[in-house]
């Protein structure tokens, strides 16, 4: 799948680049991610004038570790999928599901398969009590 859920740990919540790094080094950081997608959301190639910079993250569950592996200019709609469960709350679901079977080529019942997946993965990550950052993908900004 080209697009998929990415369900961030509860206790993850709240704690990104932006509330991590300056103004100024999430600008390097972010400007990065728009310049190497040349106008173009990096999952689904949808051309935009507005990007949004997405944070993606490995989890190893066994040493308790959320390590920065990327981060991605995306279209609002790919961002949407992406934070499903926010979306959701919002009352957008069914738009993201439309988005997602769209740009993985896929039925309602491979989004439903998918999405339990995601959820599954996101409650088993849940019982880890606290996660170290390992953030090394940052070195070639800062």
């Amino acid at each position: 799948m080209k697009l998929n859920f990415e369900l961030v740990p509860d206790s993850c919540w709240y704690s990104n680049l932006r509330s991590i790094l300056s103004p100024a080094q999430w600008d390097i950081v972010r400007k990065d991610a728009y310049a190497r997608a040349g106008g173009k959301c990096m999952i689904c190639g949808a051309p935009s004038k507005r990007l949004e910079a997405h944070e993606r993250w490995e989890y190893d569950e066994g040493n308790a570790v959320q390590k920065l592996v990327d981060v991605v200019a995306v279209c609002h709609s790919c961002h949407e999928v992406i934070h499903i469960g926010r979306t959701s709350l919002l009352g957008g679901e069914e738009r993201a599901a439309e988005h997602f079977m769209k740009v993985n080529g896929c039925n309602y019942a491979e989004y439903r398969k998918a999405l339990g997946k995601a959820n599954a993965d996101h409650r088993r990550r849940n019982l880890v009590p606290e996660w170290k950052l390992d953030l090394g993908y940052l070195k070639k900004f800062l």
